[in-house]
């Protein structure tokens, strides 16, 4: 299943631009945005409470390109000791490139 962002892509030139970002972030299936790959200590990545800031917009021709802070948390395996496993709360940056004809969202690790 392709990822889209449509709202995201009409609320464009509006002040709700990165309200509505967020919103339809936090709201795809899990495993939409591949944190897993840029998880910090190659945990189990839990995107079920997922926090955003959008943190700089470009446009091209042909799509929006936005930087986001994604926050969230990382269930951590370690050594079988009573506090196993350590739940830790992780953060990266991605690039969300949106496509402006069909709304088509690509992530890219921005770090």
């Amino acid at each position: 299943m392709k990822t889209k962002l449509p709202n995201t892509l009409k609320a464009w030139h509006s002040p709700a631009f990165a309200d509505v970002f967020k919103s339809e972030v936090r709201q795809l299936p899990s495993g939409s945005v591949p944190l897993q790959a840029w998880g910090m200590r190659n945990g189990l990545v839990d995107d079920s409470d997922l926090s955003l800031t959008v943190l700089n917009v470009m446009e091209t021709e042909a799509q929006l390109k936005i930087k986001a802070g994604v926050f969230f948390s990382e269930t951590i395996g370690g050594c079988s000791c009573g506090d196993d496993p350590a739940t830790e709360n992780a953060y990266c940056e991605v690039w969300v490139h949106v496509c402006k004809q069909t709304a088509a969202a690509s992530f890219f690790s921005a770090e």
